[in-house]
């Protein structure tokens, strides 16, 4: 069903609406619209220019929030005032930035170590003691690296006649990393042997003791020291937040109410003049929310509302809100999958809850099957809410259902009598077509019947909307419904045997109807007193009308033969399992029970699907296409609570 809404203007003193939003509109769903733009016949109307104040203490709220652990299960402190939330979040802030000021610093020289592990960890082969060679007097150095090729070179060719050595270090795919030393009269000579072979100058600050290798690991130790400080300022803030993890909930859960309700003045207009300054909100509520909220404020003098029922003061139709019975409140996945219904539209829900469970029962009947699909799906539904698993449950009662009449529990069809026939024995003969299966002619049928119900809610839809030429002159109109529903019976009588109608009454039950259909425009015209001429010469009417003709009674007989599948998949299920039986030997009488399980999993898997997927098929496309359109907009209120009867302390 779906819930009649009404258009409220609500209004009251500029500096009142934040009491009024967090005392009566939080506690109430309201689509609300731009008052600025919805709101016709009101003059000076300005938008508000305010910037929240509770966006910065709940972005701190968050983020402290957010470092607890599994901050879901914590009771929140509903003891805090307002004052209280704000002194919370600025001494939590101040603490937590005090810690987080000392971890960086002791990032930053945990950083500088590293890079002093960095320069260092190449020469860690070099024995000498760093403190002693980076200040030698009568000797010069050079740490640094150089290409592996050009190192081999210079043994080869230079070394034996340059007055240096060369102390090898680390080797990467690359370079060999080490120092040479040589006396200061020669350095210059040997600079300029070694830079024509690419030498790389490495500096080392003058800050190192002991050998290049105990360097690095006093720096890995100081290294390793600071990360303890680091993990036991992680501790204390970790501790600290814990400890006030109710307060903090609490101020983010209130601080987040607080600054949507502030954002209502998004949707909001002043009304500013020389004695007034008031605001105005406006929006959809449901008709029992109207109601509710009137009555609620009736003795509060700062608020003014008025129940819109002019359609010339608002824009737009109203949002769409379903409200359905629990057991078909999952099929309303299928209603938004198409489209919702606009508000003078027929709600869709039930009958798709009823037709499609039917359907389904009917093409996968088995009483077993039909029970893990019920327990199955009721499971999921109830733990998880998952819509479909809800479909899933309430298809699986009807398969239930119509295992009984098929007498079918897991394939086997031995065990129990069916209650109406068994889909792939059972035969019926029809004058002039002979034996055909009945579940196929049954099909047929159900599929006719189901058509003519299409065609009738097209037409309550059609006057609901005082659409006359839909309503009476459309293939799916009354036009339609008569010439279908006649055709129908004469099949009907004509297949069981009894005398069909006279010649005259078929002309006038099938004829009629289908120049209704042929002539609507001009009809429609007619009937509105419209005197605008056809755009189109009366030849190229009638050419076009022919074709159109042509095409809805070419539907009116694909869209009949393709309920037929109802028929085919129950016969298919049946036989499927009789595959299935007999690969694990069951004829025999000692069957493999473990090829049954599996099977029976196979074809409760795989079958569900395709039928469910073949079931959605005939309802959006022989059904739905008949008389729904689904231009309805979704109803999305500003606050997503439920109205409540206790005020807010």
């Amino acid at each position: 069903m779906i819930v009649k809404m009404k258009f409220v203007n609500i209004s009251g003193p500029r500096n009142d609406i934040d009491r009024v939003t967090d005392l009566y509109l939080s506690r109430y769903e309201i689509q609300l619209e731009s008052a600025l733009s919805e709101l016709k016949t009101i003059d000076n109307l300005r938008p508000f220019v305010e910037i929240n104040p509770y966006k910065d203490a709940l972005g701190k709220a968050e983020q402290f929030a957010g470092y607890l652990e599994n901050a879901g299960e914590i009771s929140p402190d509903t003891s805090l005032g307002l004052d209280d939330i704000f002194e919370l979040i600025r001494t939590t802030n101040e603490e937590y930035l005090k810690l987080q000021e000392k971890k960086e610093k002791l990032k930053k020289q945990a950083e500088e170590f590293k890079n002093k592990q960095k320069v260092i960890q190449p020469f860690q082969p070099l024995e000498g003691d760093l403190e002693k060679i980076l200040h030698y007097k009568y000797i010069s150095y050079r740490f640094g690296r150089i290409p592996t090729e050009q190192y081999h070179k210079l043994q080869k060719y230079l070394m034996d006649d340059l007055s240096a050595i060369f102390i090898e270090g680390e080797r990467d795919e690359s370079y060999l990393y080490g120092a040479y030393f040589a006396p200061p009269r020669e350095i210059q000579k040997v600079d300029a042997v070694f830079r024509s072979l690419h030498f790389e100058i490495i500096e080392i600050p003058d800050e190192y003791t002991g050998t290049p290798l105990n360097a690095y690991r006093h720096l890995e130790r100081e290294i390793a020291e600071i990360g303890k400080q680091i993990d036991e300022l992680d501790k204390n803030t970790s501790e600290m937040l814990i400890q006030k993890a109710p307060q903090l909930i609490a101020a983010k859960q209130r601080l987040e109410e607080l600054a949507h309700n502030f954002d209502v003045r998004k949707m909001a207009a002043r009304v500013e003049d020389q004695k007034e300054d008031y605001y105005i909100l406006c929006g959809w509520m449901a008709e029992d929310d109207v109601e509710n909220f009137i009555n609620e404020i009736k003795h509060d003098e700062k608020v003014f509302v008025v129940v819109e029922d002019d359609h010339n003061t608002y824009f737009g139709e109203p949002p769409v809100k379903l409200e359905n019975p629990k057991i078909f409140k999952p099929f309303e996945m299928f209603i938004q999958m198409y489209g919702l219904p606009a508000h003078n539209e027929i709600d869709p829900t039930v009958f798709v809850g009823i037709t499609y469970s039917f359907i389904f029962g009917v093409m996968f009947g088995d009483v077993g099957q039909g029970l893990l699909l019920v327990i199955a799906g009721s499971l999921i539904y109830h733990f998880k809410k998952v819509p479909l698993a809800g479909v899933i449950a309430t298809a699986g009662i009807f398969s239930t259902i119509f295992g009984f009449m098929f007498g079918s529990i897991f394939g086997f069809e031995d065990i129990i009598k069916p209650l109406w026939l068994r889909p792939i024995d059972h035969m019926t003969t029809l004058p002039f077509i002979g034996k055909l299966n009945t579940v196929f002619i049954v099909s047929i049928a159900f599929g006719m019947g189901l058509i003519l119900l299409a065609m009738i809610l097209h037409i309550i839809n059609a006057l609901r909307a005082h659409d006359i030429e839909n309503a009476w002159f459309d293939a799916n109109g009354a036009a339609g419904f008569v010439f279908y529903a006649a055709l129908a019976v004469t099949i009907v009588l004509f297949m069981t045997g009894h005398k069909t109608p006279a010649g005259i009454v078929l002309i006038v039950m099938f004829g009629v109807p289908l120049l209704l259909i042929l002539f609507r425009e001009p009809l429609t015209r007619k009937i509105q007193k419209h005197a605008d001429k056809m755009e189109e010469s009366k030849a190229m009417f009638f050419v076009q009308g022919f074709f159109e003709l042509f095409e809805t009674l070419l539907s009116y007989f694909s869209n009949t033969l393709s309920f037929v599948r109802i028929g085919a998949f129950a016969v298919s299920h049946a036989a499927m399992m009789e595959v299935v039986l007999m690969l694990a030997g069951a004829e025999q009488g000692s069957p493999n029970w473990v090829v049954i399980v599996l099977g029976n999993l196979f074809v409760c898997g795989m079958e569900g699907l395709v039928v469910g997927i073949q079931v959605l098929r005939l309802e959006y496309y022989e059904m739905f296409s008949r008389f729904y359109k689904g231009s309805g907009r979704a109803f999305q209120p500003y606050t997503k609570s439920k109205n409540v009867k206790t005020k807010k302390k």
